[in-house]
C-alpha cells in the first residue's frame, strides 16, 4: 500500500468518525465506542452499512436506538442491533 492510500484510509476514517458525533449525547454514546472498539472487525459490506447509517438523520437513529422503533432495512436493523449490543455489554466504553 502506498503512503498515499494510507492518507486517504485515515482521512476516511476520520470523516466516518466525525459522523459518529452527533447532536444527541445518547447517540454519541452508541456511535463512538462502537466506531472506536469495533469498526475496523466490520466486514467491508458490515463498513458500508455503518457508513450509511451514519447518514440517517438523529431523530430516527434515536427512534432506533433510544425508542427501539425497527429501521425498516434488514442491513440497518443488523447494525443497529449490533451497536446496541455492544453497548449492553460495554457500558463504560
Amino acid at each position: 500500500m502506498t503512503g498515499f492510500a494510507t492518507k486517504e484510509l485515515t482521512l476516511e476514517h476520520s470523516r466516518l468518525r466525525w459522523g459518529c458525533r452527533r447532536g444527541m449525547l445518547e447517540l454519541d454514546m452508541h456511535l463512538l465506542p462502537f466506531f472506536d472498539h469495533c469498526f475496523e472487525a466490520l466486514s467491508e459490506e458490515e463498513q458500508a452499512t455503518f457508513a450509511a447509517l451514519l447518514e440517517v438523520e438523529d431523530p430516527t437513529l434515536n427512534a432506533w436506538f433510544i425508542h427501539q422503533e425497527p429501521a425498516g432495512d434488514d442491513k440497518l436493523q443488523a447494525m443497529v442491533d449490533k451497536i446496541k449490543a455492544y453497548a449492553k455489554s460495554h457500558p463504560s466504553t
